[in-house]
């Protein structure tokens, strides 16, 4: 363990092996692992316990009473080595809880950079969460999700596993989300319904006008035109052909509808 000691509380437990950055402060009564590697200017608050194997990167601040790198919440598990790794910067805040991944899959969760993870919030085996993500208090994903960059999870809202949440999409509070949510599109609803896109935080992300305008054309071509999903699909790739502004993300909204493994919500 390297560690600076006037940074650590003197009843946190820190096991030996454990490879924090002398410039991490660790709350009264924290348990970090032994496993567990902590990067520069970090903060631990008190009671939270780190376990597993958990890699946390450089600037991120950590609540009270979080669970971070337990084991996963899956049956088939049977103490594989599998891994957390969260980027930099990251808000972690109160009664969070964030698991290891398992041998099903890759065997790694991942929490990117500059997330804002709010109390309460529950992050399950092998998910795979981009950067600058939002997840309000309660928001609650199952295994093997995927949540894209810039992707907001309303309160209390709940995803299925094996789900994926494309980038800068919103996810309303409350809502149950069982089908894949394709980027910048508008989710809400006990059974999450999509409702246009979203054209606000496109707004304040800097997409231009006539982006927003290109992306809504290619909502109404999936949702609004009375196309069954082959045809809507269809009909888009044509039209992505002749499109000036807003191509690359008109294609990549096309790319995530076509990789759909669960289907999307419709």
């Amino acid at each position: 363990m390297t560690s600076g000691t006037n940074r650590i509380h003197a009843t946190a437990v820190v096991e030996t092996g454990a490879d924090i950055d002398p410039s991490v402060t660790i709350g009264p009564f924290a348990v970090i692992g032994p496993n567990v590697r902590i990067g520069a200017d970090s903060t631990v608050g008190s009671h939270t316990v780190i376990e597993g194997c958990t890699t946390i990167g450089q600037g991120n601040r950590i609540g009270h009473f979080a669970s971070i790198g337990g084991a996963p919440q899956d049956m088939k598990y049977a103490g594989e080595p599998t891994r957390l790794e969260i980027g930099d910067r990251n808000v972690i805040r109160e009664f969070t809880t964030i698991h290891t991944g398992t041998a099903q899959d890759d065997g790694v969760t991942r929490i990117g950079n500059d997330n804002w993870i709010m109390a309460y919030v529950h992050i399950a085996h092998d998910c795979d969460v981009g950067n600058h993500t939002v997840f309000s208090s309660n928001a609650q994903i199952a295994g093997h999700v995927s949540v894209g960059d810039w992707a907001i999870l309303g309160g209390m809202s709940g995803v299925h596993q094996f789900v994926r949440i494309g980038a800068h999409a919103f996810l309303g509070g409350a809502s149950a989300l069982v089908q894949d949510l394709p980027p910048f599109v508008i989710a809400a609803g006990e059974k999450a319904q999509p409702h246009g896109i979203n054209s606000e935080g496109l707004r304040r992300r800097g997409f231009s006008a006539p982006e927003i305008s290109a992306l809504r054309s290619a909502y109404r071509t999936i949702y609004k035109n009375g196309l069954s999903l082959e045809e809507a699909r269809t009909q888009l790739r044509s039209d992505l052909a002749r499109l000036e502004d807003g191509q690359a993300h008109v294609g990549a909204f096309l790319d995530f509808i076509e990789s759909a493994k669960r289907g999307i919500i419709r």
